[in-house]
């Protein structure tokens, strides 16, 4: 038998951790390759990781509720399966009676030494953290990223002093170790403490990273969409019947700009350090909130789908989102960002980038109010205002105002005459 390691894998294109929520399995448990063995928890999705191997599991090394970095070794498994020598594990046990060598005996010290994951290492080191001063709450006492982040949180870390030896506690940030003294916030009878969760402390870094890199710029344009609005309400209850799913305002809205990146393909861009990388493919990524969590779903392809397949799509993905089921795949290969911030009522809203996209559209609450028309006129018309945020690296004014601009025209012209949802 070889004993081979199972790592927290990559469940997206930004990820870069993730979070044991359950074991499925237990030492001495049998299982299959792709098996599940556990899931995980990022920022992006819940997901299963599957066994590389079948085998026996041996060593459960993550315990639920810790985060590890990506690469990490979650668990080991007795394994049958053909392993080339290199693969081996580098210390084999004793065996009984075996006079131990002096080299065995250094070997047999350093495995009694306490264990420390890569993140966790990295974590001390860029936080200046003695490590022999934590007490660890992992699995047989191990130290945990957690363990660490929450030392961090209380501003005091435990530190060696470099002249005595002895420790110390010193004032750190959460912010890349720079001193601070946290603010002090009183919790008075009645007030509610919420645990920062993983998913939100994530979600919180990933916003301050878009907005500390990501210059953004930002356009709005007021669309009439009374056509739409009228050729949907009067085909929306029999595509119900017919389909099984809601015909939505916000398929008819993302179809528009799928369409409108194909013409525009700048917009369809990404910031690459020293390139821009125009995608070919048009991957609409879209905003679901759960109770607590948003996710961003993605819709491959939009451009290639009808009003039909796409409002499939978004009922499909909103779905598997709110009830934890999105997969790695359904979240990877987003090429630009549509947010149905009208859902919520709001009607003008400047978007966060979702890094490392080039722009996001929010697209804002329909609001029936009076409008002059082109011959004087005044009637009662359908409005809705569409808020581009874009990132000034890559796109400027121009590009972005054809676009919206084009976006405007599609949406203007819907109408039972000259659109189908097929």
């Amino acid at each position: 038998m070889a004993v081979k390691n199972i790592t927290m894998p990559q469940l997206g294109e930004s990820v870069t951790e993730g979070t044991i929520s359950r074991w499925l399995v237990g030492p001495g448990d049998e299982v299959n390759k792709y098996d599940p063995l556990a899931e995980v928890l990022t920022d992006k999705v819940n997901a299963e990781i599957p066994s590389s191997f079948s085998g026996t599991i041996k060593e459960i090394i993550a315990q639920e509720n810790e985060t590890l970095a990506v690469g990490e070794i979650i668990c080991t498994i007795d394994t049958a399966e053909v392993v080339p020598a290199e693969e081996l594990p580098k210390a084999a046990s004793l065996e009984k009676n075996h006079d131990i060598t002096g080299q065995e005996t250094e070997s047999i010290k350093s495995r009694n030494k306490p264990r420390y994951s890569p993140a966790v290492v990295r974590m001390a080191q860029e936080y200046d953290i003695d490590l022999n001063q934590v007490d660890g709450t992992g699995l047989e006492g191990r130290i945990t990223r957690k363990d660490l982040q929450k030392l961090i949180n209380a501003g005091e870390i435990p530190t060696k002093d470099e002249t005595s030896g002895s420790a110390k506690q010193k004032v750190v940030s959460a912010n890349h170790g720079i001193a601070y003294q946290p603010v002090q916030i009183p919790v008075l009878p009645g007030d509610t403490e919420i645990p920062i969760t993983n998913i939100r402390r994530t979600i919180a870094a990933n916003m301050v990273r878009s907005k500390q890199e990501i210059p953004h710029a930002w356009m709005m344009v007021e669309v009439d969409v009374t056509g739409l609005v009228q050729f949907r309400n009067s085909i929306k209850d029999e595509f119900k019947l017919k389909e099984g799913f809601n015909l939505t305002y916000f398929a008819f809205f993302v179809k528009a700009v799928a369409q409108a990146l194909r013409e525009y393909p700048m917009i369809n861009s990404v910031w690459a350090g020293d390139k821009i990388v125009q995608k070919k493919d048009i991957n609409l990524s879209i905003a679901v909130a759960s109770e607590d969590v948003l996710y961003v779903p993605v819709i491959k392809n939009a451009d290639e789908q009808s009003i039909k397949g796409i409002a499939k799509e978004i009922a499909g993905l909103a779905n598997k989102a709110r009830n934890g089921r999105l997969r790695t795949d359904d979240i990877q290969g987003g090429t630009f960002t549509v947010n149905n911030t009208g859902s919520f009522g709001s009607i003008q809203s400047m978007g966060i980038i979702n890094h490392p996209q080039a722009a996001i559209l929010q697209i804002e609450s329909i609001v029936k109010r009076p409008v002059i028309l082109k011959n004087g006129g005044i009637a009662a018309r359908d409005m809705v205002n569409l808020c581009l945020s874009m990132d000034h690296r890559v796109l400027d004014g121009l590009v972005c105002g054809n676009f919206l601009k084009r976006v405007k025209e599609i949406l203007e012209n819907i109408s039972r005459e000259n659109t189908s949802v097929y």
